[in-house]
């Protein structure tokens, strides 16, 4: 069975349209495997267990966006070397990406571990929730092996042009996680706890499925045992174009999740209105965040193959069909946010103030649309720097200072604080179009060598 797919032919559109579909229902079902938790415990606990829910998924979602971003630089080298048609690079690449997440997920899981209860104190987590929130990062942390594994299994395949396997992996995984949600939450009534379980064993089962996958299948070039050791070479280059990816990534999330501490403080009902808004904000942005990892996977393959131009329509087209579902997201929220909030909780209070937040944060649906697609497209041309350091300035310098100030101001509600973030985008878009105009990202492709 052939277990790469050239993108460096064929109609742009359709062919864009084509590998980015799979990223989207892979996204989508991901999310819902993400915010199952978050919706079963929602309609059988209280504001507690939502607030731990919430707070403790925002933490191992951190965890999620550094190793996807260091998977990114293993999907963009892959790419860039299928395109040259260096297949023994590929295989000397992989080798290295699994020794490199082997030994990370083994650090990151004694860490994690170790600091639970420190982590949960530091998040300001409201003292009804904080036993809840410390079981449940613990329990996740156990899990963190799987998450690894997982995801690099799923940036190998896809920098081979395979988009479609991660979608099987995740599709077993999100069903697995809802059914044991709903009998250890829903049935035992464990609460957060049970819902940690779930997510781990869901994990667990979707790597365990991808790994007979590749074994059955295998590769076109050859790829054996000897394959899996630490090329320094390679590692500098998967860290190279992976660690601004992953800082961006990590501290963004954190960002968030110093946010989610600064709310926190605003009491319970903020705390579990603010967990139920970044669950649906993740929905709404699913498309744009397909089309942007379809665009990173096309322009690494097109750059690697010498086809400039053809990078450069893969963003445009990725710009406009995400353009497109951003909109009616934002649309749609504007009308009825509350048909959205009412999912993830059954407090009222909840719902009303959730709402809120979200109309005003929902901008953002539309600005990622530009700003995703095109940190993707400068990634995949291998300058993954310019994006970290234009997302870093603006959540840094804009959102967080912003999401203080407000919160510390009479009479604000979270409706206001939920400006912050499309604010900080809008930055983020301007130092984009600057530098896409500028042509500087032609200077800094990743042009692999023998």
């Amino acid at each position: 069975m052939q277990q790469h797919n050239d993108l460096t032919k064929g109609k742009v559109i359709p062919t864009l349209l084509k590998f980015a579909f799979p990223f989207l229902l892979a996204s989508l079902l991901q999310a819902l495997y993400g915010a199952a938790d978050l919706l079963v415990v929602g309609q059988f606990d209280n504001s507690a267990q939502v607030s731990a829910v919430a707070t403790g998924s925002q933490i191992m979602q951190t965890i999620t966006g550094v190793i996807l971003g260091l998977t990114t630089g293993g999907t963009i080298i892959i790419g860039n070397y299928l395109g040259a048609k260096k297949y023994k690079d590929i295989a000397e690449s992989i080798g290295t990406i699994i020794c490199i997440f082997a030994i990370m997920a083994a650090i990151l899981t004694v860490i994690m571990v170790l600091l639970t209860g420190t982590i949960t104190s530091l998040m300001n987590t409201p003292a009804e929730a904080f036993k809840y929130t410390k079981q449940y990062i613990f329990i996740c942390s156990c899990g963190i092996p799987f998450i690894i594994g997982y995801n690099a299994l799923s940036g190998i395949l896809r920098g081979l042009g395979n988009s479609k396997a991660p979608l099987y992996f995740i599709t077993v995984a999100c069903v697995t996680n809802i059914v044991v949600d709903l009998i250890l939450v829903g049935v035992l009534h464990m609460g957060a706890p049970g819902a940690a379980i779930a997510t781990i064993l869901a994990q667990a089962i979707s790597f365990i499925i991808g790994v007979v996958y590749v074994k059955k299948v295998g590769f076109v070039f050859e790829f054996n045992r000897s394959h899996i050791k630490l090329e320094s070479g390679k590692a500098k280059k998967v860290f190279k174009l992976g660690l601004p990816i992953a800082l961006q990534d990590g501290l963004i999330n954190v960002s968030f999740i110093i946010i989610t501490a600064v709310i926190n403080v605003m009491g319970l009902m903020a705390s579990a209105s603010v967990g139920v808004v970044e669950k649906i904000i993740v929905f709404t942005m699913l498309p744009t965040i397909a089309f942007a990892s379809a665009i990173a996977a096309m322009t690494a393959q097109n750059m690697g193959a010498g086809k400039q131009e053809r990078a450069k329509q893969c963003l445009y087209v990725g710009i406009g069909c995400s353009l497109i579902i951003g909109i009616i997201c934002y649309i749609y929220v504007q009308i009825n946010p509350t048909s959205l909030t009412a999912l993830f909780s059954r407090d009222v209070e909840v719902i009303k103030t959730a709402s809120l937040y979200l109309k005003s944060y929902s901008i953002d649906c539309i600005l990622v649309c530009f700003v995703f697609c095109m940190n993707s497209f400068f990634s995949g041309c291998g300058n993954s720097l310019f994006p970290m350091i234009h997302s870093l300035i603006a959540t840094f310098f804009i959102r967080i200072p912003l999401s203080f100030v407000l919160s510390k101001m009479a009479g604000i509600t979270l409706y206001e604080i939920g400006f912050a973030s499309p604010l900080a985008t809008f930055a983020s878009l301007v130092m984009c179009i600057i530098y896409l105009r500028s042509g500087r990202w032609k200077k800094n492709q990743f042009i692999p060598k023998a």
